[in-house]
């Protein structure tokens, strides 16, 4: 297996560590380099560190000027550390290894100069050695969620400096829209200006998603020369971007999976270890500039989508040619659009007699791009098969178009408002869980699709599955819960147990056999509500990769209902945040396992039955119950399921309009806890079965056996 990757990664490696060609074109000089600052650079988390004990001791102009200076030694690092990737990667190529005892030597000689280049090209550039700037993982999950920008507004406020506190301000809220106290900062701000139409400033804005945008404006108002021109700037930045994260992506990488080689592995496997991960970094560039701030899914269908606008741009203003270039491009992400193969067939004949159709073919960037991509691919997939680890292959060109943001991740949202939050020194790593942690495993059933995982949903223990039921499945479920349903069933008779604005109602598996038993609701769709939750329980075993059964602790269908004329500013949720086996003490920053919490749950999991209605998104916040790490919008078919501790605080926000329903089943490892109503309801459906193959009414008394 060896010799399999080792054979495979040397015709990669040219790909792999030379950064691509700027695909689109050199960029228009939005992205060129900044005049660095005289002397060395300053390492950004020292800087940031000093702004925010600025800040909290009241010293306002010291905080701002440590935490402009922060976000500028910041960027120029990223800045230093691509060009230097981009300029050792031309200085010195690499070689592939020839054949015959030390063929390798050429190579591995070539890869240490690249080293030593990077090395040399980063300490002069940086007056000093790299070491120095290597900040914790906290600090720089503060810098991607823009949380020195938070500081930043509130220290210009008090500065008096407000058209500075409402562009820190915009540029926080535009990774964090969610954001409740700051959507509100951002409203004052506009009323001590006096103005409404106060001008906002993303400073970290995406050059390629901001020309974007202008393309898409000028082509929705048929403005095409200049939707022609943003979408082309656009793909430019583009690819002048994605040359900047593959190269950033050459730099140290810590994936748990490999951990397994380690100092023990032998030289080939080593390497490979490290490539493949680089290589999965690289891949994902792809998702990570297609991805506004603080959203977890980016924009569907992002890169196609450009030649898609441009194809008919351009046959609208008569360049039939570089109208087909880009409708071929296009079909080489989607080739069975049938609407786009037309669209190819007719240019084609727009074409004068001199010009071979043939001889026009997909644009050169995005046919370099995808040949690419595809080799990318198939490596990995080889690579997880030969190096023993999981790789789930995402969607990248989603069919559909359009935008995705059902499922958003606001990775700074503040649900009830706090001053600051997200500062390092005060946070608390993520409670440990008293097993081993593995996902990945098989999905079980053909028609279940895998949508995110833990790290995509910004967590630990955490998945997002779809199509766990059909929408016929969805209609009966739905139809039989107003059949079993009652108020406060589940929450001790209360009709309102989280918040007076809405009502809840449940039933238990048990209650509805016992109800299809009498003939009040059907029989098979009661039926239905244990088949699905066992189908539930069999994947969220499989999928976790658990060495021992998951039993049932308690399964429940819930349904809560907005209550008309209570939903005006409305500002509480409809579930407050919690854990599922612990009590969460935000304070604290701790998770206390112990009653009368139910200690014994380890998994949890929903599955929601419908989408009509407004509100009810499912969150997960961290351990201070205010930050929300990842939003989900429920809909038909759709499972989210995660460990039940303090690594999970969850919650669901307000119902507006509507009825929403799901089931919501918890589970535990330790069969002395299992659910008494599930054997009961297992005993039931024993009994069913054995009258069905007999073909005979069973004979069970309901007060008895139910």
């Amino acid at each position: 297996m060896r010799q399999r990757i080792w054979a495979q990664l040397p015709m990669l490696l040219p790909w792999l560590l030379l950064p691509p060609p700027l695909w689109g074109g050199p960029p228009d000089g939005r992205c060129s380099e900044r005049e660095p600052e005289p002397g060395p650079l300053q390492p950004f988390d020292l800087l940031y560190a000093s702004g925010v004990a600025a800040y909290y001791s009241g010293d306002y102009e010291v905080a701002v000027r440590d935490l402009e200076a922060a976000l500028r030694s910041h960027r120029r690092l990223r800045e230093i550390r691509a060009r230097c990737a981009r300029h050792c990667a031309a200085r010195r190529p690499l070689v592939p290894p020839g054949a015959g005892p030390g063929a390798e030597l050429p190579f591995f000689r070539a890869l240490l100069e690249r080293a030593r280049c990077y090395r040399s090209c980063q300490s002069q550039r940086l007056g000093g050695p790299a070491s120095r700037h290597r900040a914790s993982e906290d600090v720089r999950s503060d810098f991607q969620r823009r949380v020195p920008y938070n500081y930043l507004q509130r220290a210009y406020i008090k500065l008096n400096q407000l058209e500075k506190a409402v562009e820190a301000a915009h540029t926080f809220f535009m990774a964090n829209p969610e954001h409740m106290e700051m959507q509100q900062n951002i409203k004052n701000y506009r009323t001590m200006a006096g103005v409404e139409d106060l001008q906002l400033v993303d400073r970290d804005a995406k050059p390629h998603l901001e020309s974007y945008s202008e393309g898409v404006k000028h082509y929705e108002a048929d403005d095409f020369e200049l939707a022609i021109k943003y979408f082309e700037q656009a793909l430019r930045e583009y690819f002048n971007e994605d040359t900047e994260c593959r190269a950033l992506c050459e730099g140290p990488q810590r994936f748990e999976e490999y951990e397994y080689l380690g100092y023990k592995a032998g030289l080939y496997e080593a390497i490979a270890d490290h490539y493949v991960q680089v290589l999965v970094c690289q891949h994902e560039c792809v998702r990570e500039l297609a991805t506004r701030p603080g959203r977890l899914s980016p924009i569907e269908n992002f890169l196609p989508l450009h030649y898609d606008y441009l194809q008919f741009a351009y046959y609208r203003v008569g360049e039939y040619v570089k109208a087909l270039e880009c409708a071929k491009a296009y079909l080489l992400l989607h080739p069975d659009d049938e609407d786009v193969r037309d669209n190819v067939d007719y240019y084609e004949s727009l074409l004068d007699d001199s010009t071979d159709p043939a001889s026009i073919q997909a644009r050169e960037d995005l046919a370099m791009f995808v040949k690419h991509h595809k080799l990318e691919s198939e490596l990995i997939k080889s690579a997880a098969e030969g190096l023993g680890f999981s790789y789930t292959e995402p969607n990248y060109w989603i069919q559909y178009g359009g935008r995705q943001d059902e499922n958003q991740v606001p990775s700074g949202v503040n649900v009830e408002g706090a001053e600051v939050h997200g500062l390092s020194a005060q946070k608390k790593s993520s409670p440990k869980i008293d097993r081993d942690l593995r996902e990945g495993g098989p999905l079980l059933y053909e028609n279940v699709t895998f949508v995110y995982n833990s790290e995509q949903l910004n967590g630990t223990q955490r998945v997002l599955l779809d199509n766990v039921l059909s929408k016929e499945q969805c209609r009966e479920l739905h139809s039989v819960a107003s059949g079993i349903m009652l108020v406060g069933d589940g929450y001790r008779g209360k009709t309102s147990p989280h918040t007076p604005n809405e009502k809840f109602e449940g039933a238990t598996v048990l209650k509805a056999l016992k109800f299809g038993y009498e003939g009040r609701v059907s029989l098979k769709s009661a039926r239905l509500f244990y088949d699905i939750s066992e189908k539930a329980r069999k994947i969220v075993e499989s999928y976790f990769m658990l060495n021992s059964t998951l039993y049932f602790s308690y399964t429940h269908m819930v349904c809560r209902t907005a209550l008309s004329g209570q939903q005006d500013r409305r500002n509480d949720l409809s579930h407050p945040i919690h854990a599922d086996n612990c009590l969460l003490d935000p304070e604290a920053n701790e998770c206390w396992k112990e009653p009368p919490a139910y200690t014994f749950r380890d998994y949890s999991a929903l599955l929601y039955m419908n989408d009509d209605f407004e509100g009810g998104e499912f969150i997960f916040t961290e351990m201070d119950a205010k930050t929300v790490t990842a939003s989900i919008k429920p809909k038909c078919g759709r499972m989210i399921s995660f460990s039940s501790g303090g690594e999970n605080p969850h919650g669901v926000k307000a119902v507006t309009k509507g009825q929403r329903c799901a089931v919501a089943l918890w589970f535990t490892l330790d069969p002395l806890y299992r659910e008494l109503e599930r054997i009961q309801a297992d005993e039931v459906i024993a009994i069913l079965d054995q009258a069905q193959q007999g073909k005979h009414k069973p004979n069970i008394n309901p007060k008895d056996e139910l």
